[in-house]
């Protein structure tokens, strides 16, 4: 029986098209690739303290598959990190996966333009330029994981090899 998106999808893998598919930048760009996924909406609290927990718990999953995407700023640039959301960058180690001396968070202002999505909501996937990207290696060990699908309150949940597709990533051990 196929997933709605609001219907639970705890052990199982995405399958087709989200009816969302449309919906986000994020969900646009999946749909184009011909990428299976599943849309996640959930009820976002503007007074939620961690965007990436608040979405684990909404969506009844284990924080370790619920990634955030930070963007740094390098020498070279603006560049994307997705880690478990229960985890920390490690901005050492993210640099020397970049091949770069040093990694600092971005500024938000400038994360926000250079993705075209809002802070809370930035996803690796459809962003306006798209950026080097890093994922976390930890991930590779879930059947399935769940990135921002644009905006706050909304997920995607998509295999890891096909997150690693979509955003063009490399992985490495980023995570502390």
């Amino acid at each position: 029986m196929p997933l709605t998106p609001s219907s639970s999808t705890r052990h199982t893998p995405p399958v087709g098209k989200s009816a969302r598919a449309a919906g986000t930048p994020a969900t646009a760009a999946l749909a184009r690739a011909g990428i299976p996924f599943r849309s996640h909406p959930y009820r976002h609290d503007p007074a939620t303290p961690s965007f990436g927990l608040e979405a684990a718990e909404a969506l009844g999953v284990a924080a370790d598959r619920v990634l955030k995407t930070l963007v740094v700023d390098t020498e070279r640039g603006l560049c994307v990190a997705m880690v478990p959301v229960d985890r920390q960058l490690d901005l050492k180690a993210v640099a020397a996966a970049l091949g770069v001396k040093r990694a600092t968070m971005a500024d938000a202002a400038a994360a926000e333009r250079s993705t075209g999505y809002v802070v809370g909501g930035i996803s690796p996937i459809g962003q306006k330029r798209p950026l080097p990207t890093v994922l976390d290696e930890g991930a590779l060990r879930h059947r399935t994981v769940f990135v921002s699908g644009g905006s706050r309150g909304f997920d995607i949940e998509l295999a890891p090899a096909a997150l690693v597709a979509a955003s063009n990533a490399r992985t490495a051990p980023i995570s502390r």
